[in-house]
Parts: C-alpha cells; structure tokens; sequence
C-alpha cells in the first residue's frame, strides 16, 4: 500500500507523541513492504528519507495558532498533486479542515484524534471553540477516528454516538542507560526525583514543586521542561522553587541518551499530565523501569493499571514523597512491574500491526462517514470533560 502520514512535524522524531507514533509506525511499515510518506516541517531539508520512508518538508507559519494549520494544509496539497495514497492517517484533530480535501480526491482519512485539546490552558477562548469545532468536524467528515486511550474512545462514543479505532502509542523498553552521563548535573543512581513536561497549568508542574517542598525528601527533584507561550506559569514556578536548593530546574533536555538516563535512574518519576489519553512520556518511564508518581486521573491510572502513587494536590504529594523516599521495597517492586507491562501492553509491532489493518480496511472502503456524518455533541462541555478527567 501506499500510506501518507500529515500533521505531524515529521520525522526523524524529535518533539512529541505524533512524530513518535508516525517515526515508529511508519518505519515497521515500510519493513512490511509498504510506500510509506511522511510530511513533516522544513527544518532538516537535507534528510528525504529516513527509515526507509519518504520524507517531505513543507514550509509553515512559525505562529502558535497557525503553525500547525499551515504547514498540514501545504503537505495535504502535496498529498494530493502526487501518486494519490491508498489512506492517508492525519494527526491532531486541529487539521479537520483538510480531511474533505483528501477524501475529495479518493483518499481515505483516519484523524488521529488525541486527548481533549480544547481543555488546554495555553488556548484562549478563540483557541478553545476552534478545536471544539475541528473535534465535532473529524468525527462528521473521517472514514476513521483514532483514540489512543479507552477513556478517549468512551468519550467519543458517549458525546458523539461514533465507535473509533482504540490504538495505544507503544513504550521504549530502555537497559543499558548510562548512568555516566548524570555526573555532570551532580546526580546518582537512585538519588533524585525527576518531572518531565512542557510548563502547563494542566501538567501540574507549579505543584509538582510545591508538594515537593513540602515535603521532607531529601532527595532532590530535577524538573525537565519549559514553555515558549506560558510566561506567567513558568514565573510562578520559579518563584515556588526559589530558596530550596533540592529542586533543580534544568530547562529542557534534546539529548535523548541523557533524557534516558534520567528517567531510568530516578528514584521516582513524577506525572503530572491531566489532558489526553495514553501519554509518552509517561510509557517512556514504565519502559525505563521508573517507578511512578501520577496525577490523579483516569488516563493515568488505566496506563499504570493502579500500580503506581496518586495526588490530586500539594499536601497529598507532599506525603507520597515522604512515602517513597522511606520504602526501597515497594519502588524497586513498581518499577520492575512498570517495566513488564510497558513490554507486555505497549509494544510498538502491535500498533504497527493496528494501524496496518486499519489502512487496509481504508483502502477496501470501510468507513464511518455515513454513520458519523450527522453527529452532533450529546452534552455540554463541562460535562463531557467529567466523563474522562475524573
């Protein structure tokens, strides 16, 4: 088959859970025989070809709100002037708009929903109706819709009445890190906490740092992020750590051996993401054999399958700290389980073999087009959100 990934930043992976999901599946893809492109930004032009995919650059706006937009519209523009694919699998629900172009010239569309963007802080109200919009306009003109956790597939099925296509993002099983490389940052195996996320009120990082302080770990807490568009947060969360010389704020990490090694030697690894469903970076850490501390939430505890220490809030942190810096035990045994089911649940083949099938499927004419084309939303908003945050 021929199959044209879009709406990513393309590959070779360097910024999220789409590329990943797209570098991987792409590339076992083409290992089966397939013509695999994938559209991504122009930022590498010397690289057409990695993993034995094609790889295309388009150019794209470098604004928040239209960076995306753009640079998905130009790569379904070059989708559509070539060879034309037997499917296409769009990511992000934000690039809606493009499905009926695709499908207009005999290309069947799976959109790659992801978790419930519209609840992201980062978006104003404009931002938060446009991709309230874009979900209701995937499920209306798809052949396919994509979830990535049961509590994503429930939600479109309660607010929208459409079945989608559960398929999970598959775990990097990490052995051998180098436990060499944390020298530089004065850091042992075993001997710190660690919090990866980009600086967002929804990943929980301010009390992440505040229960941290409240705590009497002795161990200290390496946080590993930023935010280009969150001044204001990233303020308060440097206030919330100042004075306290155990949190470390690095900044964010492109090295991805040394990214490895920290999740892999931490004593825990801590999650804060509330929005979306099966989150990377918290499979990254099940793979690493990180034991875990998550944020309080469904999508959370489904990955986890309860095996893990859960907050909701500063003070409730505050004591999982404690907890976990007194009980060796209980970390090692979580961390080895994690591993397990990391290598037993989210293997990278078995999403590489569903998104395979669905492409086939795709190309034979299955769709839920005519199902799904009148749906509307059962419920309002708010409620809706309840239906998988809680």
């Amino acid at each position: 088959m021929r199959i044209a990934m879009l709406g990513t930043r393309g590959v070779p992976a360097s910024y999220g859970g789409f590329e990943t999901a797209a570098e991987e599946v792409g590339a076992r893809l083409v290992e089966r025989g397939h013509d695999v492109t994938v559209y991504g930004d122009d930022t590498q032009p010397e690289i057409t070809s990695y993993r034995g995919m094609h790889v295309v650059h388009v150019p794209a706006l470098r604004l928040k709100q239209a960076e995306t937009l753009t640079r998905t519209g130009i790569a379904t523009l070059r989708a559509m002037a070539g060879r034309r694919p037997d499917a296409a699998f769009v990511f992000n629900a934000a690039n809606a708009p493009y499905v009926p172009l695709l499908r207009a010239r005999g290309i069947p569309v799976a959109v790659h929903m992801d978790g419930l963007e519209w609840r992201r802080s980062k978006w104003g109200g404009a931002g938060r109706a446009y991709y309230r919009w874009a979900e209701s306009f995937a499920v209306q003109t798809a052949d396919a819709l994509i979830a990535d956790a049961p509590g994503i597939a429930d939600y479109y099925r309660e607010e929208f009445d459409v079945p989608t296509e559960l398929i999970r993002y598959g775990a990097p099983i990490l052995s051998g890190t180098d436990a060499s490389l944390l020298e530089p940052l004065d850091l042992v195996d075993g001997g710190y906490h660690v919090a990866v996320a980009r600086f967002e009120p929804e990943n929980h990082i301010l009390e992440i740092v505040q229960g941290y302080r409240e705590s009497s770990a002795t161990r200290p807490l390496v946080v590993v992020g930023a935010a280009p568009y969150s001044a204001a947060y990233t303020q308060a969360i440097h206030e919330a750590a100042a004075g306290d010389p155990r949190i470390r704020l690095i900044g964010t990490v492109y090295d991805s051996d040394l990214l490895d090694a920290l999740y892999a030697h931490a004593r825990t690894y801590v999650h804060g993401h509330s929005v979306g469903g099966t989150n990377p970076s918290l499979l990254r850490a099940m793979g690493a054999g990180a034991a875990t501390i998550a944020f309080d939430v469904g999508f959370n505890r489904e990955v986890l399958a309860d095996d893990g220490w859960f907050f909701g809030d500063p003070r409730q942190l505050a004591r999982v700290f404690d907890a976990v810096e007194a009980d060796d035990a209980t970390v090692l045994a979580r961390g080895l389980r994690s591993r397990e089911r990391a290598a037993r649940v989210f293997r990278w083949d078995d999403v590489a073999d569903d998104y395979e099938q669905l492409a086939m499927r795709l190309r034979e004419g299955s769709s839920v087009h005519q199902l799904a084309r009148h749906a509307r939303r059962a419920v309002p908003a708010q409620a809706s959100a309840g239906l998988v945050l809680s």
